[in-house]
């Protein structure tokens, strides 16, 4: 496994195809760094050996052991080490680690292509190429995003019916050493510093929208594509820094006239699988919330508490009431997600079937449970806010720049009349209080808080995923029958496909 310096050194060498704000950067710029660091922080941790087991597997394929980041889930334990090392890591950096995006591709991938291998009666070898790619991503221990999101153009319209066949990535030709793709995909967290960009699909496909199946693998320096980037940094401190500065980007992902190698493609065309590769990346990365949204609660409810008592009002009957809300979002989330690792198998749920076996025997978290988990902790993204705006106060929006806190004309007189409680130092409540404007009143905090809110889907893909996965006919019979009306069956819950657990080796 490789460094922290040894990733900072490889993107250093990457071509360069990064905008940003007008200009051509480099991968390694100032601007990045901050990013860098929060990515850097997931070599960091893995190299500790008392994170080992959290955060380190046994490659199914090599035998060797590689960052956990880059790992195929084989069993339970892996999933529930998946969660736990997700929340552990955004703790340490107070936010997303934005290495989970790799991961969950790589794990929808792995199962796609073998069915997209099976269906084609062995016609194709996509499955066999993205075993070869994996195993030098686990070897060389890359950092992978998934550009999944299209542009979409006119949202009524289909991928083959819209006006600029552009506004989904599409199979533009096809040669007989690959394919050449087009279109743009956006929203794409760490691509600018990434390694390796999976390419998936982004909703279920016609067969009609057969040349939007596709999914594929090529460095983030490719030829043929370009990034059009955004940055998110906080404030600078230059006298009071912060314990941790994160640092997160997103990427427009333009590519044109790209020419991908066959053994770099996984999909190219078998529209029946590239809904089902949308979905499967979709349930992985909102297995991954179970993790980052529960560390993310914990950084609020501290927050919270701490607002309290800079402002003395600790002891207050509402302030009990809404820490306790934080608290029941942040475990439900968690719970629902340590049930999702717990019921998985190598089966996914399909509409009229249920759940049936699905891939080459690789772990599949459960699809209500994921669902579940992420759309709780979604909705409540601005009532989080809501509530820390609430126990602070006023004082975030209109809080001193720091160098008023140095400067000897104003340092005195700030200290003595920003003191709210007697129990804490009043240069750590005004330390605090910097903090909590970085989450509440910048740029880069609305950023977060609309990227909580859709990362990963938002709450209404959620409620269609729940409602059309879960058996609601079973609930209907079992209450006919309490209720004493025809069509009853008091068997019919014990018959759902939600109650009973999954048959598995565990």
């Amino acid at each position: 496994m490789r460094t922290k310096q040894d990733y900072i050194n490889r993107l250093s060498k990457m071509k360069r195809n990064l905008y940003f704000d007008g200009q051509l950067i480099d991968r390694t710029d100032e601007l990045q760094m901050r990013c860098l660091n929060t990515i850097g922080t997931t070599y960091d941790e893995a190299a500790k050996p008392e994170n080992q087991e959290l955060m380190t597997a046994i490659s199914h394929l090599t035998g060797e052991r590689i960052n956990r980041f880059n790992h195929i889930h084989q069993n339970t334990i892996d999933l529930h080490n998946k969660q736990d090392m997700t929340r552990m890591l955004c703790q340490k950096v107070g936010g997303c680690i934005q290495r989970c995006m790799g991961t969950d591709a790589t794990n929808a991938i792995y199962n796609v292509s073998f069915e997209a291998d099976k269906a084609n009666n062995g016609a194709t070898q996509y499955h066999e190429n993205f075993k070869k790619w994996l195993t030098r991503f686990q070897k060389e221990d890359l950092i992978g995003c998934c550009a999944q999101t299209d542009v979409k153009g006119d949202r009524m319209l289909r991928p083959a019916d819209q006006p600029n066949p552009g506004a989904y990535v599409h199979i533009k030709e096809r040669l007989k050493d690959g394919i050449v793709v087009e279109g743009c995909k956006v929203h794409i967290s760490e691509a600018s510093v990434a390694d390796e960009v999976l390419v998936v699909p982004t909703r279920a496909l016609r067969e009609q929208d057969k040349d939007y199946a596709v999914a594929f693998a090529v460095p983030g320096d490719w030829d043929g594509l370009k990034q059009v980037v955004t940055i998110h940094n906080l404030r600078e401190r230059e006298h009071f820094p912060r314990g941790f500065m994160p640092g997160s980007t997103d990427s427009y992902m333009i590519f044109e006239n790209c020419f991908v190698p066959w053994e770099r493609v996984f999909l190219a065309g078998e529209w029946q699988h590239g809904g089902v590769n949308a979905l499967l990346f979709a349930l992985f990365h909102r297995h991954s919330y179970s993790g980052c949204k529960p560390a993310i609660g914990d950084v609020i409810l501290g927050t919270a508490a701490l607002a309290a008592e800079c402002n003395n009002i600790q002891k207050a009957e509402h302030v009990r009431k809404k820490l306790a809300e934080i608290i029941m979002v942040t475990e439900l989330g968690y719970a629902a997600g340590y049930t999702a690792s717990d019921l998985g198998g190598p089966q996914v749920f399909m509409p009229g079937k249920g759940f049936v076996p699905y891939g080459p025997g690789s772990y599949i978290p459960h699809s209500i449970y994921c669902n579940v988990g992420r759309c709780l902790s979604g909705e409540a993204v601005w009532h989080e806010s809501e509530i820390l705006c609430d126990l602070a106060g006023g004082v975030v929006a209109t809080f001193p720049h720091e160098k008023d806190f140095v400067n000897p004309e104003t340092k005195d007189a700030l200290l003595k009349y920003t003191k709210r409680s007697s129990k804490i130092s009043v240069e750590d409540q005004a330390q605090f209080w910097r903090f909590l404007g970085d989450a509440l009143c910048s740029a880069t905090g609305g950023i977060r808080n609309i990227g909580a809110y859709h990362g990963g889907g938002s709450p209404i893909m959620e409620q269609i995923a729940i409602t059309t996965q879960y058996d609601i006919e079973s609930r209907k019979k079992l209450v006919k029958y309490i209720a004493g009306m025809s069509g009853g069956d008091r068997e019919a819950l014990a018959k759902s496909n939600f109650i009973k657990r999954p048959k598995k080796d565990r």
